[in-house]
């Protein structure tokens, strides 16, 4: 037990002196020594803490067991649950061994609350583009090294092009996975979609950080507007909250206007798709621009009017 309490400390992320080990165990900072050469023993790589006499719990050559507390299993189980059939390509199979053998040791109590929500749950498969695993460790390397990234890149309609980025962050909408970057030839941020990169590696030299747009709106922005054909602005009859309520990120930007209306900025390559997506919220709206899907909505409303009066 005092061996689980030691671990349990030393994966906190600090560093540990023997004597407040001693203190928090109520044991002698001879037993804490003792305990540490233990836990190495164990496959656990505890090392000596840098410039002061100490102890933390370092990356070892293979993975040790994790000790984890309830709430912390339950949060990994369902997450295993959700990335057996989630859009990263050949991990399924991984995760439900990893599954397996996490609920073979969870206690009946925290069994039952695991199983309780998988047993209510429903998860339709998903027919969209997955991203390759590598793909995304790569993207995810080049971003913590800060280390330009060429890759190869199959826009929206199909055109290919090699593109050579800063790339900063990957963002996960639930449905799509972005990398954020300053692309270097086009001096500009972009947006560009996972499943869509190839990378060349080796990946290039380092670069400083730029300092970064507010990456929810950007992102939202980006794949929501900048990427269509049609721009649309669009006022609402409700408040941004309400708005917000029925228009998720990836579709569109709210800005609100006042507390009874607000701007939906969204894009479609289709102008009837904007109009019959806005119609179905069933809010009272305004077209704003472009003149394009307003002149739609005009011939669209005359001939439900004509068809309408025909009875």
């Amino acid at each position: 037990m005092r061996l689980f309490q030691l671990l349990s400390l030393l994966q906190t992320s600090r560093d540990w002196s023997g004597a407040d080990l001693a203190s928090r165990l109520e044991v002698d900072i001879r037993t804490v020594r003792r305990d540490i050469e233990r836990l190495r023993d164990l496959g656990y790589p505890v090392v000596a803490a840098q410039g002061r006499a100490g102890y933390r719990l370092g990356a070892g050559a293979k993975l040790p067991p994790l000790l984890l507390d309830d709430e912390e299993a339950i949060a990994v189980a369902i997450g295993l649950r959700t990335a057996a059939s989630g859009t990263i390509a050949g991990i399924e199979e991984s995760s439900l061994r990893a599954l397996a053998k996490l609920e073979q040791v969870l206690p009946s109590r925290l069994r039952h609350r695991v199983q309780l929500v998988h047993s209510v749950t429903e998860t339709l498969p998903s027919h969209g583009p997955t991203v390759d695993p590598d793909t995304l460790t790569a993207i995810a390397t080049a971003c913590r090294d800060h280390e330009i990234l060429r890759f190869d890149y199959s826009s929206h309609d199909g055109t290919a092009s090699v593109r050579k980025t800063e790339p900063h962050r990957v963002v996960h909408t639930g449905r799509r996975w972005y990398l954020v970057g300053w692309d270097v030839d086009r001096g500009d941020w972009r947006t560009y979609r996972v499943d869509r990169i190839q990378p060349r590696i080796p990946t290039g030299p380092r670069f400083t950080p730029r300092e970064v747009p507010e990456l929810a709106g950007y992102v939202s922005r980006g794949v929501s507007t900048s990427a269509y054909r049609y721009h649309a602005k669009i006022t609402l009859g409700v408040s941004a909250s309400v708005a917000a309520q029925r228009v998720p990120p990836t579709t569109g930007v709210i800005e609100a206007l006042d507390d009874d209306t607000c701007l939906l900025h969204t894009g479609s390559n289709s102008l009837d798709e904007i109009i019959v997506y806005v119609g179905l919220f069933d809010f009272p709206f305004t077209i704003e621009e472009p003149p394009e899907l307003v002149a739609r909505a005009r011939e669209l409303a005359d001939r439900f009017a004509q068809a309408s009066a025909s009875r």
